[in-house]
């Protein structure tokens, strides 16, 4: 009788880690999410600083010339 409810505690034990773990990828998949979301934002913002820049310096070239 030991050896059943032995085997049945190991595999509760071994089903609550793996819930846990389960819990904490959850949580960092909803974190690098987040960083992904805000890199992609800083890029966008970036790129639209940098056509900005091209614009005005394409002027300021062709208004040398």
């Amino acid at each position: 009788m030991f050896w059943p409810m032995f085997a049945v505690g190991v595999g509760f034990v071994g089903l609550a880690v793996l819930g846990v773990l389960a819990v904490r990828v959850f949580v960092e998949a909803q974190r690098l999410g987040r960083q992904v979301t805000e890199s992609a934002r800083r890029i966008n913002r970036a790129a639209e600083d940098l056509e900005r820049a091209s614009v005005g310096a394409a002027r300021a070239a062709a208004d040398s010339l």
